[in-house]
């Protein structure tokens, strides 16, 4: 997959969200999607056209992943499964709930990238102000100052030395090839890191319900189920929800 096709998958993403969380007020409109010029004046146009749907239906079956793996989705689920292992209830809350709750945060976390990619490529385009070239550099660009915020610098240098590509003068000259993965993995050491600090409140609870038991004999009760109403009582009582979803908000600045 090149630059180019990566960055309409970008652009793709954005224009989904702005479907999905906006409602029209003016009535229906007619979107038309054109791929190619649709001639077939050389003898091998149809033949070729119908190379570019099929490479547009495969760019789209791939617009999820991108939406996930390119936004902060990967940090928030991460964190939250973390969560649900550290209090000892792997099914509760259910995996949709989980899932649900990453995507809305997902999409308060990136409204203002989507907005910018809508504002600046999208609409133009629609409204026949740009090329598709323009709009898919003005598309690409807000979500690589979002990836390029969140990345650490090791990461991305791991990538720029696997790539082999001349290294980049600045910082927006590295490539969305070589920023996407590096993005992921910057991901998933934090989201890690997060899952850490929340485990210790709860590994204490389980200590100290171990040793109490101990001490008083009662080697054959199990600490976990023991455990487990003191864990929900604390997490209760500190509205352990709003801190946590507070503290993976604010961790994207």
């Amino acid at each position: 997959m090149n630059r180019r096709q990566l960055g309409l998958l970008l652009l793709l993403a954005a224009a989904i969200f702005v479907v999905a969380g906006c409602t029209s007020t003016t009535g229906q409109q007619n979107i038309q999607v054109q791929v190619g010029d649709g001639q077939a004046s050389n003898g091998n146009g149809q033949f070729a056209l119908s190379l570019e749907l099929l490479v547009a239906i495969t760019v789209l079956s791939l617009v999820p992943a991108i939406l996930m793996l390119a936004t902060s989705f990967t940090r928030i689920v991460v964190v939250l499964s973390l969560l649900r292992s550290a209090m000892g209830i792997p099914n509760l809350p259910p995996n949709q709930v989980i899932v649900g709750l990453s995507m809305f945060l997902t999409f308060f976390v990136m409204t203002p990238v989507f907005e910018e990619a809508n504002n600046n490529a999208l609409q133009p385009y629609l409204n026949n102000t740009i090329d598709q070239n323009a709009a898919i550099q003005r598309g690409v660009d807000p979500f690589k100052t979002f990836m390029l915020k969140e990345t650490r610098e090791e990461d991305l240098q791991v990538f720029i030395d696997l790539s082999k590509e001349p290294r980049p003068k600045t910082i927006n000259d590295v490539s969305i090839e070589v920023l996407l993965p590096a993005f992921v993995t910057s991901e998933l050491k934090t989201a890690f890191t997060m899952g850490f600090l929340l485990y210790i409140p709860f590994l204490i609870i389980d200590l100290v319900v171990a040793s109490a038991l101990m001490s008083m004999g009662m080697v054959m009760v199990s600490p976990t189920q023991i455990a487990l109403p003191f864990k929900l009582l604390l997490f209760v009582m500190v509205d352990g929800w709003v801190l946590v979803v507070q503290s993976l908000v604010k961790s994207f600045g």
